[in-house]
């Protein structure tokens, strides 16, 4: 499970500005969010007749694999950098 978030974003003045992101604090504030959602992807692959314990094990999978991950994101003189680890 990926344990930090970095999100670098390149102002057009030129100037950075660097947040640092713990996720389990973050996932434990919104839970209740991610248990509703939870139960709403369960509920969606009963009415899609999907086996909800190998979807649910596919996102697990997901979400396991994001540590590394990094997205660059430039739209003119902003860029923003987020890297998972």
């Amino acid at each position: 499970m990926p344990q930090l978030l970095t999100v670098r974003v390149k102002r057009p003045d030129g100037r950075p500005i660097r947040i640092w992101v713990p996720v389990l604090p973050v996932v434990l504030v919104f839970s209740p969010v991610v248990v509703l959602a939870v139960l709403v992807a369960a509920v969606a692959c009963l009415a899609y007749r999907v086996s909800v314990m190998r979807a649910l094990g596919t996102g697990w999978r997901i979400v396991s694999a994001l540590p590394g991950t990094r997205v660059d994101l430039e739209q003119g003189r902003t860029a923003v950098l987020l890297t998972i680890r």
